[in-house]
């Protein structure tokens, strides 16, 4: 049965304004796309990203692109190669996952031989601000497991006191998002340490790294911008000792699957993100998470309006989404 393919551009409107040191976003923009077998639909979710060239124009042309491939009963695997790593082949991918659970009656966890999600911690993000202001935005979440401090270069060691202040038993990840450089990585280090810092996030440009090959920091280091699929961590392997999987970034579950994997067999901590989303996007980096050393997934929480049925926070700790919403009969 030949099958169908739409894919459509949405907007979520946030709660507030989520800052970080290379802009501001007041709402998540993203690519939605459904595949049908007969009365089957099969859904997925990509947030295209500037920072790697990437916006709703071009994902959108790179599904449409791929239109007859799809409809014509192209699977995941081979869709590795009719599309590059990104926020298009992400939708897509996870649209098949989803389509193959429904119409073959087992869930995508069986499939890939895992437990069904579970509840799990996942980070609640202090974005930039004022050291006070991001201090009160931590006291009223200071009961929760995992917070991720958003940094800059502008004084960020003032910031990241005034959050573990305000929540002196969180474990804390801190995410310059680039803005750094090696000067004032080293120079941070004892703040780090100080501070009980779990993880620094993507310090530094991803293409300005190589010093890190003989760096030992007091804080483990991870490549988010660094790495985005399994073939990028013959370089990345000797720089960083964790690798942010996201879906977004890989292209989808698929590949996903495959990063975390490498990861672990290479000897690295993992870590799962996301981009400011929906559930759509977060049903799926359920399964990467269960394997995971921290889980960052709380783009749903930034909504003003999620799906009915997504995943729920609870002070920190994620519930996933009820039965038949992704990947599941």
């Amino acid at each position: 049965m030949r099958r169908t393919l739409s894919a459509r551009h949405d907007r979520f409107a946030l709660t507030r304004p989520f800052r970080i040191s290379r802009g501001v976003k007041t709402a998540a923009d993203v690519v939605t796309v459904a595949i049908g077998e007969g009365d089957v639909v099969g859904r997925g979710e990509g947030v295209p990203y500037a920072r790697y060239g990437e916006s709703i124009e071009s994902a959108l042309a790179q599904i449409e692109a791929a239109r007859d491939f799809i409809e014509n009963g192209g699977d995941r695997r081979a869709l590795l190669a009719q599309l590059p790593a990104g926020a298009a082949r992400n939708a897509i991918d996870c649209a098949l996952w989803d389509l193959e659970a429904r119409l073959s009656g087992e869930s995508v966890a069986s499939m890939i031989g895992a437990s069904e999600p579970e509840r799990l911690a996942s980070a609640l993000t202090i974005v930039i601000d004022a050291p006070e202001a991001m201090a009160r935005a931590a006291a009223e979440v200071a009961h929760a497991p995992l917070l991720k401090v958003k940094v800059d270069a502008n004084d960020p060691a003032a910031q990241i006191r005034a959050v573990r202040a305000a929540a002196p038993k969180a474990a804390l990840i801190v995410d310059p998002n680039e803005s750094w450089d090696q000067t004032l990585v080293e120079a941070m280090q004892p703040v780090l340490k100080a501070a009980e810092v779990a993880l620094l996030e993507q310090p530094i440009p991803a293409d300005a790294d190589d010093w890190l090959e003989s760096f030992k920091p007091l804080v483990p280091i991870c490549a988010d911008e660094a790495v985005h699929v399994a073939t990028d961590l013959w370089r990345v392997g000797g720089r960083y000792q964790v690798v942010n999987v996201k879906l977004d970034k890989s292209g989808g579950l698929t590949a996903a699957l495959e990063l975390a994997h490498a990861a672990r067999w290479a000897g690295l901590g993992l870590m799962t993100g996301c981009m400011v989303s929906s559930s759509l996007s977060i049903a799926p980096a359920l399964h990467i998470a269960r394997m995971s050393d921290f889980v960052d997934l709380d783009g749903p929480v930034w909504l003003k309006e999620d799906y009915p049925g997504g995943v729920r926070d609870e002070g920190g700790l994620l519930t996933p989404p009820e039965p038949g919403f992704w990947g599941t009969v």
